[in-house]
């Protein structure tokens, strides 16, 4: 008799692997852990920190968390003024540094 399984799609294995190569060297190898209860607390404190914190480059450097709550348009579009903005500050740096350089030239 032979038995059912859900077909899974290639993308979802990559994914899972993913997470446990990020799991091994970004928690458990810089941890390393001496025990199952240390190895538990290592493990909690980084799924928090990957969903909370992180920033995830797959999802366009946001973290879990906010993806979930839908906000990615929030924040790409605060991204976006502060990075105007900062071009605006450097283009009026670059100005004056001119100015004064042609103040300081015969």
């Amino acid at each position: 008799m032979s038995e059912l399984h859900p077909t899974i799609p290639p993308q979802s294995n990559g994914k899972i692997e993913r997470w446990h190569k990020s799991l091994k060297s970004e928690c458990i190898r810089p941890g390393t852990p001496l025990s199952l209860d240390d190895a538990l607390r290592l493990v909690q404190g980084y799924v928090e920190h990957y969903n909370n914190t992180r920033l995830n480059s797959a999802i366009g450097y946001i973290t879990p968390k906010d993806m979930l709550a839908g906000r990615q348009q929030e924040i790409h579009s605060e991204r976006d003024r502060r990075l105007e903005k900062a071009r605006r500050q450097r283009q009026l740096r670059r100005r004056q540094a001119t100015e004064e350089m042609r103040l300081l030239l015969p």
